[in-house]
């Protein structure tokens, strides 16, 4: 590709690639999402894929959420789990004394 080796100015920013671009434009492959470029030497358009800044944001705000909610269920694991131990504990205690 031209955008390798050449200069180039971005043509048309990055947009997801329609059903059609996404079965007939091979940049397209990699990220769903393709930008038109114009080289400066040999004045040809071509596609180059690239990441989509709205897209990545919303994928990392998907994974920051999911962590959250684990992070939230584990928490009530712990909680629930010393819950448990303190009970046992106070148990044993008062069968000790109980035992004197």
């Amino acid at each position: 590709p031209c955008w390798r080796v050449e200069d180039f100015v971005v043509a048309q920013e990055c947009t997801r690639c329609s059903s059609f671009q996404a079965k007939t434009v091979a940049a397209c492959t990699p990220t769903g999402f393709i930008e038109k470029i114009s080289c400066a030497t040999s004045k040809r358009d071509e596609f180059k894929s690239c990441r989509s800044a709205v897209m990545e944001a919303r994928v990392f705000w998907r994974f920051v959420s999911t962590m959250m909610c684990v992070a939230a269920v584990f928490a009530v694991l712990v909680v629930c789990r010393q819950r448990v131990l303190d009970r046992k504990a106070l148990e044993k205690v008062r069968k000790q004394i109980e035992s004197i």
